[in-house]
């Protein structure tokens, strides 16, 4: 990949989340980032470090959401959930917009609460 389309796929690869949220009702927001480091894993160091960012907290607020919803459900602890829903879902709002901004300036964003190993 040449150096000058590493960033604009880097910054996309940084949104994929949100725009496969938009698009799918959240359904593909984890699949997007994984894609992405499945295509451009032998391509490009600095997209694979983007996607595998990406990836890692995304599956992280997938986790977070899936947890708050457990607690919605138990009528004891569904303030908790609610909490738990809404900040799941601001940080994914914010965070990839915060990642694509740093890829754009030619920085891997090293997302807050990583949890598995990166994939680089």
């Amino acid at each position: 990949m040449r150096p000058e389309n590493e960033r604009p796929v880097g910054v996309v690869a940084n949104l994929s989340p949100l725009i496969a949220m938009l698009l799918s009702a959240g359904a593909a927001s984890l699949l997007a980032p994984l894609v992405f480091w499945f295509i451009y894993r032998d391509r490009s160091a600095f997209v694979r470090a983007c996607s595998a960012q990406a990836f890692n907290f995304t599956l992280l607020m997938w986790i977070g959401s899936v947890a708050g919803w457990v607690l919605v459900f138990t009528v004891i602890l569904s303030p908790l959930g609610i909490i738990l829903i809404a900040a799941s879902t601001l940080m994914t709002i914010v965070f990839p917009i915060i990642g694509a901004m740093r890829a754009n300036r030619g920085e891997v964003y090293r997302y807050p609460m990583q949890w598995l190993p990166v994939l680089t």
